[in-house]
This record gives structure tokens, sequence and C-alpha cells, in this order.
């Protein structure tokens, strides 16, 4: 009892502390899933940043600290450590020059991650869970097993739950929600059996996004 207590607690504190960022940049980051798309979401009751009011200070950011802001805005929507993140950021800088333009092919390799592909198809309520299914091998990938979260897939790529996953609480609670779940059109879903097609390269709104991706490449570039 006592430890159940415990972790309640600390779920909440877990929980508190997503909502506090979201905040903090007063955007919607989405780290809580389609809690963030609901009248429940703390943002809407509470469009200020959390702690006391605090007195208005002349001045503004300096420019580290709006492309840092960026980076910490667009790391934690796809709720990445700092390190993974600026592999992907690096990669993108060293691949200029290729047909596409730098912030497409950022975007493309964050929504073509595994986890975020689960996510995106509904099969998840958060990223965080995303990744947490993946590593614990409840997917496959062309109807082979694949726990690397980081795993692009590829145009063509068919990703399933493995049937004797299926039955799992974790999945009865998702079916609910999945029904009225958009998936974005990139993505062929089949709800019924769990199974998503990459039908597409990854279309990103950017204006939905709401960061600007030119400060991240300057923050990396210092």
């Amino acid at each position: 009892m006592q430890k159940s207590i415990k972790q309640e607690t600390k779920n909440t504190f877990m929980n508190n502390t997503k909502c506090k960022i979201c905040r903090r940049n007063i955007q919607k980051l989405f780290l809580k899933g389609d809690k963030c798309s609901s009248p429940k979401c703390p943002l809407v009751k509470r469009p200020f940043p959390p702690g006391p009011p605090r007195k208005k200070v002349r001045g503004t950011l300096s420019e580290y600290g709006k492309e840092l802001r960026e980076k910490q805005k667009l790391q934690k929507h796809y709720y990445l450590r700092e390190r993974q993140f600026s592999n992907y950021v690096k990669e993108v800088m060293q691949e200029r020059g290729t047909e596409k333009d730098a912030t497409l092919l950022l975007l493309e390799k964050l929504e073509k991650r595994l986890d975020n592909v689960v996510f995106r198809a509904g099969f998840a309520k958060s990223r965080k869970s995303a990744r947490q299914l993946v590593n614990h091998s409840h997917f496959l990938v062309n109807s082979k097993p694949v726990d690397i979260p980081s795993f692009l897939v590829k145009k063509g790529m068919v990703i399933s739950l493995k049937v004797n996953k299926i039955k799992k609480p974790i999945f009865k609670e998702i079916i609910p929600i999945l029904k009225n779940h958009q998936s974005p059109n990139w993505l062929k879903v089949n709800k019924d059996k769990f199974e998503v097609e990459v039908a597409s390269d990854p279309l990103v709104d950017q204006a939905a996004l709401a960061v600007d991706i030119s400060a991240i490449f300057e923050f990396y570039s210092r």
C-alpha cells in the first residue's frame, strides 16, 4: 500500500513537471498525449509561466537565449536527450547542400523515428510511452521485431503490433482512444489490426510546430 502511494506521488510529480515545461514556454509541446488537446490541459487553464507572479523586467532575451529556447522546445517535443538531438542536427548540418532544405531534412529524421511513428499512428498515448513499447519489442517492422526507438522507417515499410501483445491492458486502453485518433496523411493506419504503413515522406506543419528551426542551427554552429 505504501509503495503504491509512493508510485502515485512520483507519477503526479512527473506529470506536473511536463506541464511546467509547456507553461514555461507558453506553448503546447504535447508531452502528455491526448490530454494536451483536451480542456484539461493546464496550459489552457493557466496560460502563464509557473511560479509566483514576476515583475516586468525591461529588456529581451539574448540571441543565445532565444536559440537555446527554440532548441529546447523541439528537443522536448520529440522527447529526446541532448546527445540524441544534437546528433540529428549535426548530421543535417553536414548534409546541407542536398536537394532538400535543412529544416525539412531535420523534421523528416525526427518524424521517421520508429517511436514517433508508433505515437503518430495512435498506438501510444505519448512519445515516452511509444519509446518504452518499442524498447520492450512490442512492434514488428516488415514482420521483423525491432526494439530500437531511433530506427528510421522508410516509405513502404509496415509497422505492426505483435499479435500476442494486443490483449495487454495498455493496448485495451488505447482502443477507444484510437477510434477517434487522426493520424497524419503520410501514414496509412489500420486501426483494427494495429498496423501502419509509411505511405510517403513525412509532412510536418511547421506553423503549428511554432519553432524557429533556423535558430537551432545557429545554436549548434557556435
